[in-house]
């Protein structure tokens, strides 16, 4: 079992390949386009800007990769986003895996979304029964509504999704691999998908 983690100008990488290697899973962080296609699992983090990121991905060609990929992938806080169509921030088209878009917080109150929430509405492989209602780390100004493809639901200000699934694209507004023994059981779970 090979997980490619998208080496990209993603913040949060290193603490995914972390969570990996603390959970004995064989991991690598590659941007090469036959490592990734190679790879049983991939793992799509972010932390960052949408619009420079979409322009990262389209300028090293990631982005054609990223939509056409067979195995299973797990898109993880921006990575969520920038799976959807369109967001808010920058105002950007965006991969368009997911119908859902992608919309800013009003702030009634404080904006980013930082810290612990419960997911609740839990239906796939993803999760398993125990993880209902568990509490997992958020740090996001943008989020996306409940829609077809919602999986996990969680509420700031508005209720919203936590977790979206369409094929074989799954992908977490949460930071699993900041979410300790809860994160860590989904991280082990996506990896047995």
């Amino acid at each position: 079992m090979k997980v490619a983690i998208i080496k990209y100008n993603a913040g949060n990488i290193m603490s995914v390949e972390f969570a990996l290697k603390r959970l004995g899973i064989d991991c690598e962080v590659t941007d090469n386009f036959e490592k990734i296609n190679k790879s049983d699992k991939v793992i799509f983090p972010g932390v960052g800007e949408a619009t420079s990121t979409m322009s990262y991905l389209k300028e090293k060609k990631l982005d054609n990769l990223i939509k056409d990929l067979k195995q299973p992938v797990l898109g993880i806080c921006l990575g969520l986003q920038l799976m959807c169509s369109h967001s808010e921030e920058g105002n950007v088209n965006c991969l368009g895996i997911f119908q859902e878009k992608v919309k800013r917080f009003e702030p009634k109150l404080k904006v980013p979304h930082i810290g612990w929430n419960t997911i609740s509405n839990l239906k796939s492989k993803l999760f398993s029964t125990e993880l209902e209602n568990q509490f997992v780390y958020f740090d996001h100004s943008y989020y996306v509504e409940s829609g077809i493809n919602t999986i996990a639901t969680t509420e700031y200000i508005v209720p919203f999704s936590a977790s979206l699934h369409k094929n074989n694209f799954y992908a977490t507004q949460f930071h699993p691999e900041k979410s300790g023994d809860v994160g860590e059981k989904i991280l082990k779970n996506f990896v047995n998908i």
